[in-house]
């Protein structure tokens, strides 16, 4: 039997940040994951080899529809070679996985594959090529997430089939119906949009990505359907069928009547759930709520005082950043200090292209509130630089207290937003107001001037150059 300061259970970019801290501070930790590689979804099955064929496939699109207008003539037809492409996918993959390989090394964190459960509150045995029973005066769950469904779909993960493996198809979709218009959904679809199959969108709600902002909505379905993605808004899936060939998915519509869609593929993108199973909690006497995540007070503690849980397992956002932020800060509260996330200041990106980043409160959210609020807009297709690169779908949002101009929310759709984010985010964590943001110098010319140009439409409604 090994004894530990610290357990983690789970290597995704919650528990892998959450072990290195916990050693960087002293502590002797070991870190317990069930699949051969580290990283977990995100690295294996999800962040990073979404953004990996993303950007492959954007290569692939610009050779064909815009290198031209760029003076850069192709000779012959540009060829598509999906198994390269999948290759190059992988590859990434492998050296992400083997940097956190090394980070364990480096950390002296000892790490053990198998699936961990619990015995009791203060042991843990790894069921893995041998069997390994710890003990540790703490353990932080963050065992993640898997694809959720609807209770009438069966995922066969041949045709009717999650992201993990529209992540590694063998062929193009002639016809790809995702069941979801959220981020994961919209991200695979455009991917394969641009490969070339038809994609079709059915989303229950009345627009897509409907927790961020109504005009980030808005703007990207006006993107998406110009580059020939199909929606079908408010329809309620009722159910899907599959053979060999073809998959049909059987939907309402907001007036109810019935709409059928015939595809090759159907992608169910419909969330994701906590993945505790095996875990062994009812042995911890850990709690679980109603909707399968783990219960946790303020400090990310639950019911059992030395056990932990972050990331996907407990309530929030699942987002990677999120649960590396509540890794890091359990560490630092497991070792005396007093750290703190402020959960309204965690971004959201949605990695289409153009791309959608937001932080802080919707426009809608301050209505429902009763928040009175300022706003500023600037579009994307006024700057010089969108202009050169040829990207001027989107716009920058700012919301900002109408009385006192502290910044409440921005929302982005443009060229490189995703890392355009982190300045909103700097600005709001030091409670910046709208005029701040409206007296930095920005660097001519970039992207990040519709940041400033918004801010001055926020603070007294003049922007500069429309």
């Amino acid at each position: 039997m090994s004894n530990y300061d610290v357990v983690v259970i789970g290597s995704g970019p919650g528990g892998y940040v959450s072990a290195i801290r916990c050693a960087q501070l002293g502590m002797k930790t070991a870190l317990v994951e069930k699949y051969d590689t580290l990283g977990g979804t995100c690295l294996n099955v999800g962040c990073i080899p979404s953004k990996a064929l993303l950007d492959s496939s954007h290569h692939y699109e610009d050779t064909q529809k815009h290198l031209e207008e760029h003076g850069i003539e192709v000779q012959g037809p540009v060829t598509l070679n999906l198994a390269k492409m999948m290759e190059r996918k992988s590859g990434v993959v492998s050296q992400t996985t083997k940097g956190i390989d090394f980070l364990m090394d480096k950390n002296k964190i000892d790490v053990l594959h198998g699936i961990g459960a619990f015995d009791d509150k203060n042991t843990l045995t790894v069921h893995g090529k041998e069997k390994q029973t710890l003990t540790a005066k703490h353990f932080i769950i963050a065992t993640g997430s898997k694809p959720a469904s609807l209770p009438f779909i069966n995922i066969d993960k041949k045709r009717v089939i999650t992201s993990t493996e529209a992540l590694s198809m063998t062929e193009v979709p002639m016809h790809l119906v995702i069941i979801g218009g959220g981020v994961i959904g919209l991200e695979l679809g455009q991917v394969y949009r641009r490969l070339g199959a038809e994609v079709s969108v059915v989303e229950y709600m009345d627009r897509i990505i409907p927790t961020m902002d109504g005009a980030q909505s808005k703007e990207l379905t006006k993107v998406l359907k110009k580059q020939g993605v199909k929606f079908f808004l408010s329809h309620q899936v009722q159910g899907v069928s599959s053979d060999k060939n073809e998959v049909t998915v059987t939907a309402l519509d907001k007036k109810g009547q019935e709409v059928q869609l015939t595809g090759d593929y159907c992608l169910v993108s419909v969330g994701r759930k906590p993945y505790i199973e095996g875990l062994g909690l009812d042995k911890a006497g850990v709690a679980v709520n109603e909707r399968g995540q783990i219960q946790v007070n303020d400090h990310l503690q639950t019911n059992i005082a030395h056990i932990y849980a972050i990331g996907d397992v407990v309530r929030g956002a699942m987002l990677a950043h999120k649960a590396e932020e509540e890794g890091v800060m359990v560490a630092e509260l497991i070792a005396g200090q007093k750290p703190h996330i402020n959960y309204n200041l965690i971004p959201g990106v949605v990695y289409t292209w153009p791309e959608v980043a937001s932080v802080g409160q919707t426009e809608e959210q301050l209505q429902a509130s009763g928040v009175a609020y300022k706003t500023g807009q600037f579009p994307m297709r006024a700057l010089g630089r969108s202009r050169a690169s040829g990207d001027v779908d989107g716009f920058v949002k700012i919301l900002s207290d109408a009385k006192t101009d502290e910044l409440l929310g921005v929302h982005m759709v443009g060229a490189r937003v995703a890392d355009l984010i982190a300045e909103a985010v700097t600005a709001m964590e030091f409670r910046a107001s709208a005029e701040d943001l409206a007296r930095m110098s920005h660097a001519h010319p970039t992207y990040a001037e519709a940041v400033k140009e918004a801010a001055l439409a926020a603070t007294e409604n003049r922007p500069l150059h429309i």
